[in-house]
């Protein structure tokens, strides 16, 4: 029975992706209907109306054919698809006995009662469930992870705290999102009341801070703050078939103010296909985090004919080689950045960031496989530091398997399962000409034809470029290096885990008291996203 409907979701998707029905329309038109842009040529799937009721679906993170291969090869004892599942079937969260405990109101952040790992650890534990259904067919499985998203969507209604609630919406909400999408087929599943939770509880809130940035100066924030709130909003807008909110987040990332569009977070290329990462001068924890929400992006935009990966000469290639090779120990330059802080008609100031941080190189997120496959699997290019981190960091686990704090939960993960694919040869390489349907090929998920072939080896010469405004003049001050063996803190619940580690005075009233060289300042609105420096 599980062959079957998992047979009947990949028709239903393929249907879609394909344009099977008369007078479909590309994903290209909408988009730039809605967003006045270009697509990638060949960007293209059904669009069944004009409520874009053509997404395909299972369409996040993982395909109808993503699933189907993962439970061949697991079935087959494949190498290292057997690692990654038995990676999964350890982890306490994929158990089927797990219950949920939802609750009306999540806080995050200081001033407030934190209750915010009860729903992320309920969230992992739906999409890691969902996720072992999906490989070994056991159906109690994905009774869980039913039942866990049923009661929160039937009991939450608001996110509150500090900045950090931007945090809680954006990580959690995209999550959810993913979790849900792998059972939204089921008979029991309630489809509309989680539709509603999704675009009432978790959307406005990562909508408000890309709009707003909690009303501080637009670059007050580093680049996973933005990336968090663009993988909500496109995971609810896909999720809930609005082309409206797909086509912010495509603008968004390719021109948005904010330090998480492409050309911000990524704001030097260098002469040998590397790209300067921004927030590698903050600490490596975050730029990890960011490096995995950026490919999370991109992958689920990828999964419905968009190509944000290849977007502006891959440029996010070069960026996730820059952050591999630093990670792993490399020499990597680095452009003094500097960035304006503060609110808007109230407290300013700027913070330079002149050095990549230190590093630790057992310092590690389930961030790789996913992202390494892309470039080097489906499209067949040369990606030695990330080929090689991927390696070291496989197979790759999930949510609790990477330290008790919040840090540990930012990404759903178990990358060497889910995204270990065969290498697309021949005319799919490269440009991306093979067939479409997210299976590993070389193009998006509905593509018609090949998209451009700019995605150059990170081997080649590339054009120096900076987005973003030029830095301002203000103080230089480097952020301390993240050093810990475990993943940095993401938020004030993981201020006791790091105040050891990198001299935080104090935190209280929402104000981050820094010591920086025996000096204590004060900084209004919080930096955030765990924006500890010394």
């Amino acid at each position: 029975m599980h062959e079957t409907r998992r047979r009947q979701i990949s028709r239903r998707s393929l249907l879609r992706a394909t344009g099977a029905t008369a007078g479909a329309v590309t994903l290209g038109t909408g988009i730039a209907q809605a967003a006045g842009r270009a697509q990638p040529q060949g960007a293209a799937r059904a669009a069944g109306s004009a409520q874009g009721s053509g997404y395909a679906h299972p369409g996040l993170l993982h395909t109808g054919a993503d699933l189907d291969r993962m439970a061949a090869k697991v079935k087959a004892g494949a190498a290292p698809y057997a690692a990654g599942f038995a990676r999964l079937t350890a982890n306490r969260h994929a158990q089927s006995g797990w219950t949920a405990n939802p609750q009306a109101t999540v806080y995050r952040g200081a001033g407030s009662p934190q209750n915010y790992a009860i729903l992320y650890n309920d969230v992992h534990a739906a999409y890691q469930n969902a996720l072992r259904y999906h490989v070994a067919g056991d159906t109690v499985h994905a009774d869980t992870a039913v039942a866990i998203l049923n009661s929160w969507s039937s009991k939450l209604t608001s996110l509150e705290g500090s900045a950090d609630r931007f945090l809680a919406a954006g990580l959690y909400g995209y999550q959810i999102a993913n979790a849900a999408e792998l059972v939204r087929d089921r008979d029991d599943f309630e489809l509309d009341r989680f539709r509603t939770m999704l675009t009432t509880v978790f959307a406005p809130v990562s909508e408000s801070f890309l709009k707003d940035h909690n009303n501080a100066v637009v670059t007050n924030y580093w680049t996973n703050w933005d990336l968090t709130a663009m993988a909500c909003v496109l995971a609810t807008g896909i999720f809930c078939n609005d082309e409206a909110r797909v086509a912010r987040v495509v603008e968004y990332f390719e021109n948005g103010a904010g330090l998480g569009s492409v050309r911000n977070a990524i704001p030097v290329v260098g002469d040998d296909g590397l790209a300067e990462w921004l927030e590698a001068g903050r600490d490596q924890g975050h730029a990890l985090l960011g490096v995995g929400l950026m490919g999370t992006v991109c992958e689920m935009a990828w999964n419905q004919g968009i190509d944000l990966y290849g977007y502006d000469d891959s440029r996010f290639l070069k960026g996730a080689q820059y952050v591999a090779k630093w990670s792993l120990g490399g020499d990597v330059s680095y452009t003094a950045n500097t960035r304006r802080k503060g609110a808007i008609g109230g407290w300013s100031g700027s913070e330079t960031a002149s050095d990549a941080a230190p590093v630790d190189p057992t310092m590690t997120r389930p961030i790789w496989a996913m992202i390494s496959n892309h470039y080097t699997k489906r499209r067949g290019l040369s990606a030695p530091y990330l080929t090689r981190i991927a390696a070291k960091a496989t197979p790759e686990g999930g949510g609790g398997d990477y330290g008790p704090n919040s840090g540990g939960y930012d990404q759903l993960g178990f990358g060497t399962l889910a995204f270990t694919r065969d290498k697309v040869t021949g005319a799919g390489a490269g440009a991306g000409g093979g067939a479409g349907g997210g299976t590993g090929d070389g193009k998006p998920a509905g593509a018609g034809s090949a998209f451009p072939s700019g995605s150059a080896s990170p081997s080649g010469p590339a054009a120096n470029a900076r987005g973003g405004s030029a830095p301002g003049p203000g103080s230089a001050t480097t952020p301390a290096g993240g050093n810990s063996g475990d993943l940095a803190s993401t938020g004030a619940g993981d201020l006791a885990a790091w105040t050891a580690a990198t001299g935080i005075t104090a935190l209280a009233g929402g104000l981050l008291l820094l010591r920086r060289r025996g000096k204590t300042q004060q900084e209004q609105p919080r930096t955030g996203g765990g924006a500890h420096s010394k």
